[in-house]
């Protein structure tokens, strides 16, 4: 085939698939400028739910957000809760994918008891997590009553260390997409250097360590920056079961925001300056990753 010819034929290719995806760039380019326009505009204003007569004040609502101490406080839970569950998925998340993908017995039950909470409603996951933490007819504290443990019984949710490691436990919990993401990656690794450290004696866990450990760098980065960017979009796992509470303690930004969206007074304009923070922190997140995951290739090329 000439060249000519094969060079005419990408090109058909391309554009048939730039008018396909035209449609779809328009509706998103719409959304998504229409969205930041509408914050920006609204965050230099005080203005409520209802968007009628709203006053300007120019940066106001942004210095009123950063005097704020519960929103630093939201942050600073953000990334305790993120720090926590990328801990869980780089050990435990990692483990448990490792094994998996031996063969051993029973896997598919397995990869389904630890990849379906993940896929279900996150609202739905930390409501049952709520029910089970509840003091008076919780799950969790009526087992302990029928052993003989009553002793045990706590205010799960309304103690304020517990609630915190409640919360934890939730966003730890979740740790489904960073096993798939392991599950994915270890099919691509070389079976050359797999097979050499086992002919030199190599026990499983040494192996785990020193060679499919530091092979998956690529892989560990992508877990990492995506559950801490997944961090701030977080709303549902504190919003169904502790509420932000007890007081602020669990607080995280999407409550926070959550909180101030859904109020009576005119603080519209302080959820939209504090919405544009945190769409600013991701941005920065997300740019993070793509400088990242793009060094390890531009190192191979």
């Amino acid at each position: 085939m000439s060249q000519p010819t094969t060079r005419r034929r990408r090109q058909n290719g391309w554009r048939t698939a730039l008018l396909f995806l035209v449609p779809l760039l328009v509706i998103y380019g719409v959304y998504y400028l229409y969205s930041i326009i509408f914050l920006v505009q609204t965050s230099g204003q005080r203005v409520g739910i209802s968007l009628l007569r709203p006053v300007q004040v120019g940066l106001h609502n942004f210095a009123l957000l950063l005097s704020d101490p519960v929103f630093g406080h939201a942050i600073v839970n953000n990334l305790i809760f993120a720090a926590a569950s990328i801990a869980v998925a780089l050990t435990i998340g990692f483990f448990i994918a490792v094994s998996l993908s031996t063969g051993v017995h029973g896997r598919k039950l397995f990869y389904l008891v630890f990849l379906l909470p993940a896929l279900m409603p996150l609202s739905l996951v930390a409501t049952i997590f709520g029910s089970m933490l509840q003091e008076r007819f919780g799950v969790l504290n009526e087992t302990l009553r029928a052993v003989g443990l009553g002793s045990l019984a706590q205010s799960w949710l309304t103690t304020p260390s517990l609630a915190y490691g409640a919360v934890i436990l939730i966003f730890c919990y979740l740790i489904g997409l960073p096993i798939m993401y392991y599950t994915a990656d270890l099919s691509a690794l070389p079976v050359s250097s797999l097979e050499a450290a086992l002919l030199d004696g190599a026990g499983t866990f040494r192996i785990m360590r020193s060679i499919i450990y530091p092979m998956m760098r690529s892989t560990h980065i992508t877990v990492v920056l995506s559950l801490l960017l997944g961090s701030f979009r977080a709303l549902e796992q504190v919003l169904f079961s502790t509420e932000g509470g007890p007081g602020t303690t669990t607080e995280i930004v999407g409550t926070y925001l959550y909180g101030y969206a859904n109020s009576s007074g005119k603080t519209i304009g302080f959820a939209a300056a504090a919405s544009i923070v945190v769409l600013l922190i991701a941005l920065v997140i997300s740019l993070v990753q793509m400088v990242v995951t793009r060094a390890p290739r531009d190192r191979k090329a």
